[in-house]
């Protein structure tokens, strides 16, 4: 028996991407928590590093979404 099994996907599913998305969506609200709890410069600029990398990640998406609609538009 096997625990946390998992789909096997393709490299270029967008599954990756969205996992991403929301492992950096988690470390948002944690680096929220942490800096009202405790506000300094530093979580502020550890926020906006990961806004950036959301921002990466959406490009990421709509170019792997990209590809979907052209693999089912070739079948």
């Amino acid at each position: 028996m096997t625990s946390g099994y998992t789909v096997p996907s393709r490299e270029d599913d967008p599954v990756h991407t969205v996992r991403t998305i929301a492992r950096i969506a988690q470390m948002l609200i944690e680096l929220r928590d942490e800096y009202v709890a405790r506000p300094r410069p530093d979580l502020l600029r550890q926020i906006d590093q990961r806004l950036e990398d959301l921002l990466g990640q959406q490009d990421e998406l709509r170019h792997r979404m990209a590809n979907l609609r052209s693999e089912e538009g070739g079948r």
